[in-house]
């Protein structure tokens, strides 16, 4: 009996001490912004313009969520291939930047809600167009080191049999390499993909996709405080309109 009072006053110690306390919105509340962080290369999600000012689609949605929250919001380029070790090492406080929300995520970061559907299509020459995965047989594939694309080839059955996987920093760069020769095919996100092109109709995409994929807001493990508050107010912009208008700014009706 004695032992277990011990136990319940050493527990309530702790429990006073906060230790394994949830301050992630207070402290961003205190600091009066939360940091995003993001490859500033994902068009449309998220993307330098002309002018060197980042915007996009998630942009949009996280500068309307801080509104809502009375904070402001930062965005922080970031190396994707790294980007989970920033949120780890809290030099950003979440990741909103058209993030796949894979099982091996899942296992690193706590995801909102999915928020956007999207899938990895393979882009190539319209002189030489791939329609489907299998002909992927025997060519020259880029995509970008760490994302979803390179997880996709990898698990699908067709990677054993590919020539050459190219991996990149990011996914302009693969895109670029594709138009100038040096590649057969680039699989990377629909979204992504569609919106280079349509700057330049150079490409023609799949009818496949390798994959069907959820995008999500991702936080460090603990900072459930946060996701909630984020959470909330995605939903109340999904009820009151504001998302349905963000997403015909950037991608139609």
């Amino acid at each position: 009996m004695k032992k277990l009072l011990l136990l319940v006053v050493m527990l309530f110690g702790i429990s006073c001490l906060g230790f394994g306390a949830d301050n992630s919105l207070k402290n961003v509340q205190k600091n009066g912004k939360m940091i995003v962080g993001l490859d500033a290369t994902f068009a449309p999600m998220g993307f330098r313009d002309e002018n060197d000012e980042i915007v996009g689609f998630d942009i949009d949605l996280a500068k309307e969520v801080a509104k809502r929250m009375g904070v402001q919001v930062e965005f922080k380029p970031c190396e994707w291939d790294g980007i989970l070790f920033d949120l780890k090492g809290k030099k950003i406080d979440m990741v909103w930047n058209g993030m796949t929300m894979t099982d091996a995520r899942k296992k690193q970061a706590l995801f909102s809600e999915p928020y956007f559907e999207d899938g990895q299509m393979i882009f190539s020459k319209k002189e030489n167009k791939i329609n489907k995965v299998s002909e992927l047989e025997g060519k020259i594939v880029g995509l970008q080191l760490g994302s979803s694309a390179d997880i996709a080839v990898q698990k699908n059955e067709i990677f054993g049999k590919i020539k050459e996987v190219k991996k990149y920093g990011t996914n302009v760069e693969a895109l670029m390499d594709l138009e100038a020769g040096r590649l057969d095919a680039v699989v990377v996100d629909a979204v992504n993909g569609k919106y280079y092109n349509s700057k330049k109709n150079a490409l023609a995409y799949s009818e496949e996709s390798l994959t069907t994929e959820y995008y999500g807001v991702a936080f460090r493990k603990g900072d459930k405080a946060l996701r909630d508050e984020v959470q909330k107010n995605i939903d109340e912009m999904k009820k009151d309109g504001t998302y349905d208008q963000i997403v015909a700014k950037w991608f139609g009706k």
